[in-house]
C-alpha cells in the first residue's frame, strides 16, 4: 500500500460545449492549465455518443470489452484523477431505465454541455498510481 497526502492547490471547473469529445476536452484542458496531479470531483451533463472500457475477466491483465454507441444519455457522474498529467477517467451514463459505463475512451460527444470540477492537488505525487503493480 502507498499513501500519499497533500492539499488542494486550486478547483478548476472545466464546461465543455455540444459536439466537444469529453477526453480529448479534458486532456487539452489539463494541459492548458498545466496540472500535474488532481481529482476529477464528479460532473454533470449528457451525450450523443459514449465509448468506455471495461474489465471482462478476473485474471492479471485482464481482459476489457470497449462498448460503444450513440443515443442521448445523461451523464450521471464522472470520477478519477489526473496522474503525472494523465487524465484516468470513469464514467457513468443513464437513461430512463438503466445506468452503465466504465472507464472514458475517446468518443464520448457533448450534447447539452458537460462541467466537470477537478480539484489540483500539490505536495503529492500520484503518476503510477493506477498501475497493478504494488506499491509501498
Amino acid at each position: 500500500m502507498r499513501i500519499e497526502s497533500g492539499t488542494i492547490k486550486r478547483l478548476h471547473v472545466i464546461h465543455l460545449n455540444p459536439g466537444d469529445d469529453i477526453l480529448v476536452s479534458l486532456r487539452a484542458a489539463v494541459q492548458q492549465l498545466n496540472i500535474q496531479h488532481g481529482v476529477i470531483l464528479g460532473a454533470i451533463g449528457s451525450v450523443t455518443s459514449y465509448h468506455f472500457h471495461v474489465v471482462s475477466s478476473p485474471d492479471l491483465p485482464p481482459e476489457e470489452l470497449y462498448p460503444k454507441g450513440e443515443g442521448a444519455y445523461d451523464i450521471a457522474t464522472m470520477t478519477g484523477y489526473i496522474l503525472g498529467g494523465r487524465v484516468h477517467c470513469h464514467i457513468i451514463f443513464s437513461d430512463d431505465k438503466i445506468a452503465f459505463g466504465g472507464h472514458l475512451e475517446e468518443g464520448c460527444k457533448v450534447l447539452t454541455f458537460n462541467v466537470v470540477p477537478i480539484a489540483e492537488v500539490e505536495g503529492m505525487d500520484l503518476t503510477d498510481f493506477d498501475t497493478m503493480t504494488p506499491l509501498n
